[in-house]
């Protein structure tokens, strides 16, 4: 089948300490096989122990600098465009990465701007209701987010020296996990693997029926409200907040009365902070200063937490992303949108409209279909 596009652009990430890549050599071998010329940007594997090397012999054209991978017809991304890339933007560009518009305003002004087609991994939905590109980031996340929360309850980390797993004639860890979808549930499995005591929050009774069925350990789930979350939290040693709403902000959950009421050197661990944040007293870190104090309770906010182990989430991201990829370059973003709902969904900016309807109801701003703004 002949492509619409025809070249390929893979940029190196700049976010801080972001070492994923958006796509392996085999996805190159695969865009090739197609008939479309990848072009990565220099040692934009490197963080995930991916070489030049590996990337020329699967066939793709290494470029010195961000502008030549930029410069492609279709570009493919990470995370969201930072304010120094804005200048690649423009109308006649297909950008695929995570946006997170909801969260990043300026980013989404900035696609509008330049009319930019930018289609969200994160908002790309089945039928079912589930995010296939944002599910494995959110299993790394979350099982991510309890080996920081370990990590910073230890007293050389400001925390409470507190042992996850206890020990024999003491008292585990108790961790609470609000949220019980994908962040939520490999939180909480990996929580109870280190032996300690789990409580997990969901709306959902479905799905905490669920839970209960396939996990381990020290493990119970709560059926979430206001009552029950200010109850457990006042004797957590660590909060992880997992909470998610496609598209939109997260919600607040935790007020600042509830940081408040938690033990000093406790930790809360926000995974939802890239939309914006759960907890009323987060805000976004780095990888390089990933943690704040807040009314005696360390607060760990990084943006991009699977960017800590750039080698398993490349991999893991890639083999999801790869055949939405494919399509949306074998077809077009017009056409790809137009065969599957799922991309439809995920098409959040065409010709200077916002095209994702909880995206616009959250930036209060004119929604127009991704039909009407691809035509």
């Amino acid at each position: 089948m002949a492509s619409n596009i025809k070249t390929l652009g893979v940029p190196k990430e700049i976010k801080t300490l972001e070492g994923r890549v958006s796509l392996t050599p085999d996805g190159v071998r695969e865009f090739e096989r197609l008939g479309i010329e990848v072009f990565v940007e220099k040692s934009a594997g490197e963080g995930a122990s991916i070489s030049d090397a590996e990337y020329v012999a699967a066939g793709a054209t290494i470029v010195p600098t961000a502008a030549d991978a930029w410069s492609q017809q279709m570009v493919v991304k990470v995370k969201e465009p930072k304010a120094e890339e804005f200048g690649f933007l423009r109308p006649d560009l297909t950008l695929f990465t995570y946006l997170h518009l909801s969260a990043y305003p300026a980013v989404a002004a900035a696609l509008q701007k330049s009319k930019t087609t930018a289609i969200a991994y994160e908002t790309v939905q089945l039928e079912d209701g589930s995010l296939p590109l944002l599910a494995p980031m959110s299993e790394i996340a979350g099982r991510l987010a309890t080996q920081a929360g370990a990590h910073f309850l230890e007293r050389p980390q400001g925390g409470r020296g507190v042992l996850m797993g206890g020990a024999p004639g003491v008292r585990p860890a108790k961790v609470v996990v609000i949220g019980a979808g994908n962040v939520g549930y490999n939180a909480a499995w990996i929580a109870a693997g280190m032996q300690a005591e789990v409580i997990i929050l969901d709306k959902n009774l479905d799905r905490l029926r669920y839970i209960e069925q396939i996990c381990i350990g020290r493990t119970t789930t709560l059926a979430s409200n206001r009552g029950a979350i200010e109850r457990v939290l006042a004797d957590a040693d660590l909060l992880i907040g997992a909470v998610l709403v496609a598209g939109a902000r997260a919600p607040i959950v935790v007020s600042e009365d509830m940081v408040r009421s938690m033990k000093r050197g406790s930790v809360i661990v926000d995974v939802a902070v890239d939309q914006g944040g759960c907890i009323a007293t987060t805000y976004e870190t780095t990888h390089t200063e990933p943690v704040y104090e807040t009314h005696g309770v360390i607060h760990y906010a990084v943006g991009n937490m699977p960017g800590a182990v750039p080698n398993t989430s490349t991999y893991a991201l890639t083999n999801a992303t790869l055949p939405y990829q494919l399509q949306v370059a074998t077809l077009g973003a017009r056409d790809a949108a137009a065969h599957s709902d799922a991309i439809r969904l995920g098409v959040n900016t065409a010709n200077g409209h916002i095209t994702s309807e909880p995206v616009a109801r959250e930036l209060s701003t004119d929604f127009v279909s991704p039909e009407d703004a691809l035509s």
